[in-house]
């Protein structure tokens, strides 16, 4: 197959990219992978049986059409000092601007026109004091909450429109490699379960999402395509009762704290805050099964969940990051039976485990009913576990009562973003014709960021026609 433009990746990167280059009309063929299904054709089936059945031969809430996106809590952050490191390489300026630029798509396709997190500036400033006594720094960040089913039917919108003017996308299947010849990338090789095809392209688009990100490792190393290790994170997912955080959900929504604990100093940080959540597990392609958390428009429960990250980086000798933060994951899943494991934090302080029937008796319920009762301590990196202990107990100076005994910890929550791909301000690698994208590529994390890079690349391909 021959084609101007194949995108590997149904993500928001690939979206925007193919829907920028719509909207400046431009008349190249568009050809989009996608290893897994169309929004109408992803389903989850622990919605019926309760419990995660470890789908095969891919996760349908990380894998296809919108990425995990569509299956995620659908929350678009509005600036740019929130997702990722793209404003060093392309300037802050335009990449607020271009913020801007493509929340209006969103909106066009059906986004709530609400923003949380504006207004309310004194207790906002109340806040914030807590968080500077307490040495942490409060990030101002803007929120359009999609919800987890409003982002499956605006993406199914998007999906439909792609289609409708000319994009081809391929769903099932999965791109192996590269085709490169000499230093010019000239496609991708994909196979479905009955066939093996070249895609040849004059622009090679690699935008895998955070799951692609070992596969893009992979893929640089074997190529030589310019790169270097980027960060990993290794943390927890936190539930507390609703009435923990209702200042902060109703002020702020999200709440993005920004620590550096001693003794070590890393990096930890808040994320992926969910008002009235539900804790989710994720499955990846080697079994490895990680926390997630959703929140929805309509579906509330009684808890407000947030993820806290510790960041880590590796160079000298070990420079793997992503293999790190996958063993720690194995290993926590060991421990679980293969299953998230879920434990109170007064535990961890008093040294033991957690049982079931000490869940049972606390204010605080989990919302995922198949975490397993254990120890966390027991396969979490003794460094990692001290700043996200230091960390907690910080938060809890800003937000009374979040280090609480009953304030439940699941592990292991990872996010691999490793393998930063060099590039220059057009996107363009050492291998001439091959762009990578969205948070394979080590430059942005979430819907956002990853949707400005799509747009930023959609115009230079119109614009190079």
């Amino acid at each position: 197959m021959n084609t101007d433009v194949v995108i590997v990746g149904a993500g928001p990167a690939g979206i925007f990219t193919a829907l920028e280059m719509l909207k400046k009309g431009s008349r190249q063929k568009i050809v989009m992978v996608e290893k897994g299904q169309s929004v109408e054709k992803r389903h989850c089936p622990k919605d019926k049986t309760g419990r995660c059945m470890n789908c095969k031969p891919y996760c349908h809430i990380t894998t296809g059409f919108s990425g995990a996106g569509a299956f995620s809590d659908g929350k678009l952050s509005l600036s740019y000092e929130v997702g990722g490191d793209l404003p060093t390489l392309i300037g802050e300026d335009l990449a607020q601007e271009t913020i801007h630029y493509a929340d209006g798509i969103y909106l066009e396709f059906g986004a709530d026109t609400h923003v949380e997190g504006i207004g309310n500036t004194e207790e906002v400033k109340a806040i914030r004091k807590r968080a500077i006594q307490a040495g942490l720094k409060l990030v101002d960040c803007p929120i359009r909450h999609l919800g987890t089913e409003k982002a499956q039917s605006l993406y199914l919108a998007i999906e439909r429109y792609l289609q409708s003017h000319g994009v081809e996308i391929l769903f099932g299947y999965e791109c192996h490699n590269i085709i490169l010849e000499g230093d010019v990338c000239r496609g991708v090789i994909v196979s479905d379960r009955h066939q093996e095809m070249e895609i040849r392209a004059k622009h090679t688009i690699v935008a895998a999402g955070r799951r692609g990100a070992d596969w893009l490792e992979s893929i640089c190393a074997e190529h030589n395509i310019a790169h270097q290790p980027g960060t990993v994170d290794i943390g927890v997912r936190v539930e507390v009762r609703n009435e923990i955080m209702e200042t902060v959900n109703r002020v702020l929504y999200e709440s993005k704290l920004v620590g550096y604990p001693k003794p070590f100093k890393n990096k930890v940080r808040t994320f992926c805050q969910n008002p009235g959540g539900f804790v989710s597990q994720e499955n990846y392609d080697n079994d490895l099964a990680v926390v997630n958390g959703h929140s929805y428009e309509e579906l509330k429960s009684d808890n407000t969940n947030l993820a806290i990250l510790c960041s880590h980086n590796f160079s000298v000798p070990f420079n793997q990051p992503i293999a790190y933060a996958q063993k720690v994951g194995e290993l926590t899943n060991m421990l679980g039976a293969g299953h998230i494991l879920v434990q109170r934090f007064g535990d961890i302080l008093d040294g033991k485990r957690t049982w079931d029937k000490e869940l049972a008796q606390s204010n605080v319920r989990p919302t995922l009913p198949d975490a397993v009762a254990g120890d966390i301590t027991a396969a979490m990196p003794y460094r990692a576990m001290c700043n996200i202990i230091g960390f907690i107990q910080a938060v809890d100076q800003v937000v009374p009562g979040f280090a609480s005994y009953e304030t439940l910890l699941y592990s292991p929550e990872l996010k691999f973003y490793s393998n930063r791909v060099k590039m220059d301000t057009d996107f363009n690698t050492n291998v001439h014709g091959l762009h990578c994208l969205g948070d394979s590529s080590g430059w942005t994390r979430g819907l956002m960021m990853a949707s400005v890079m799509g747009v930023l690349m959609g115009r230079k391909l119109a614009q190079d026609e």
